[in-house]
């Protein structure tokens, strides 16, 4: 009930940052300027507005996202960059429409004043960022490239904008006004020297070193860390949740543009070391491999709310594919260390049997667990007699129990993997409240 509550308040602060600075759309001193060109102004603040709180999303306040997860609050950061676009183009076209004489001149570069060319380049600069998010891949634009340029065009958005505001100087000419478009402005730059500041001293006082980097099946590398001074008193560890993931920095500095979200895949009953498990995907992936013990590591975590200690039952179900199976070992091996009897279903689809990654262990898991595991292979070895092909309603109903809603349910992989599982579950009348995804097509 905590988290619920504490989720509405933010929902509720949201909403009221968003929508506040409509009064100075309805405070203006010119009120003889009309309905329209009011209007305007008043979806070009609340898109600003918006955009603003775009930082806010992805600055990984741990008490804002606790209520939702990181992973949550990235896929909304997403889908609020199209509805902020939305209001930000709304403002243009009305005055376009409305006043053609008046406004279209001001779209010639030549002639155009510095408030224009600041309104030209945040929108353009913000169509610039919502294409490359939308067709990176399509573009086949490295995650490194993308996440700098995101950065960078996230700031002149908003830099540009705010700087059109004060030069046009309507609805903003009151001291009160401006008294809060400087607040909010300070408060926007507050935001990035947290992000880029406060945060990378921190990682830099609790430094970590590659240990050890272990091959898997499945062209899957583990990388264990250790605290960069073994037996320093004052390193906080890491203490996380079975489920949870990190971003993660290697070597140069802790204050690095680019950083890369994993799934821990360790126990969450051992704080003084830590592994991730990473399929050799991407550059940055496949470099993991060759890191050599005792490269500096920094880690900004833990963050997510695919966490069974959240969601207590009587059970648990445990649904991946592929490396997807990462944060649902951290949750296997930790109830394992805690010696937990419950009942355990671990639904595992891969490729063959050769690519299967944790194969070993989860067959050793079996022994330590009241656990069952079915494995789902798309083009088995000769000789196979388990479950083929994909996960599917069928599969489920053939080795859960008959109280099967009672369970909780934890999901992981590739998108239609996830899709294909939730659709299933539904059918057999899981409850929507017991079924938790990690989606990382966040990022």
């Amino acid at each position: 009930m905590g988290l619920v509550l504490r989720g509405i308040f933010w929902v509720v602060v949201y909403l009221l940052v968003a929508v506040a600075p409509l009064v100075f759309a309805w405070s203006g001193p010119e009120p003889g300027r009309g309905v329209v060109i009011n209007l305007s102004v008043a979806l070009g603040f609340v898109g600003l507005a918006m955009m603003g709180l775009q930082f806010a999303l992805v600055a990984r306040f741990r008490a804002v996202a606790a209520p939702f997860g990181v992973d949550a609050m990235l896929q909304y950061h997403r889908q609020m960059a199209y509805v902020a676009l939305a209001f930000v183009l709304a403002h243009p076209l009305l005055l376009f429409v409305y006043a053609p004489g008046a406004y279209l001149p001001l779209l010639n570069p030549l002639t155009a004043p510095l408030r224009a060319h600041m309104a030209a380049l945040a929108t353009l600069a913000l169509l610039a960022l919502v294409a490359l998010s939308a067709w990176r891949k399509r573009l086949r634009m490295g995650y490194e490239v993308w996440q700098l340029t995101h950065g960078i065009l996230g700031v002149v958005i908003v830099a540009a904008a705010l700087t059109h505001v004060f030069l046009v100087d309507y609805y903003v000419s009151e001291p009160w006004e401006r008294v809060l478009w400087v607040a909010m402005t300070g408060a926007f730059v507050l935001l990035l020297a947290w992000v880029r500041i406060v945060m990378p001293v921190q990682r830099y006082r609790n430094p970590w070193r590659v240990e050890e980097v272990i091959p898997e099946r499945g062209q899957s590398y583990t990388m264990v860390l250790e605290p960069s001074h073994r037996h320093d008193r004052n390193h906080r560890g890491f203490a996380f949740q079975a489920g949870q993931f990190a971003w993660i920095m290697v070597g140069g500095s802790p204050f690095a543009v680019t950083q890369h979200p994993f799934s821990i895949s360790s126990s969450a009953e051992e704080t003084d070391r830590v592994a991730f498990t990473v399929k050799a995907a991407g550059d940055f992936t496949s470099a993991i491999k060759n890191l050599e013990p005792g490269t500096t590591v920094y880690l900004d975590g833990p963050h997510g709310a695919f966490c069974m200690d959240r969601h207590e039952g009587p059970g648990f179900v445990f649904i991946g594919a592929g490396v997807g199976v990462t944060p649902l070992m951290s949750m296997l091996r930790t109830l394992a260390d805690r010696e937990d009897p419950r009942p355990c279903y671990l639904f595992l689809g891969n490729r063959d049997g050769d690519g299967i990654t944790f194969r070993e262990e989860i067959e050793n898991l079996e022994s330590r667990l009241n656990l069952q595991v079915v494995h789902i292979l798309s083009h088995p070895n000769e000789g196979w007699q388990g479950e083929k092909g994909h996960l599917g309603a069928d599969i489920l109903d053939r080795h859960l129990p008959p109280r099967r809603e009672r369970l909780q349910y934890f999901i992981c992989g590739p998108e239609g993997m996830m899709d294909a599982a939730e659709g299933a579950l539904n059918k057999l009348g899981v409850p929507g409240e017991h079924v938790h995804s990690e989606r990382f097509g966040m990022v």
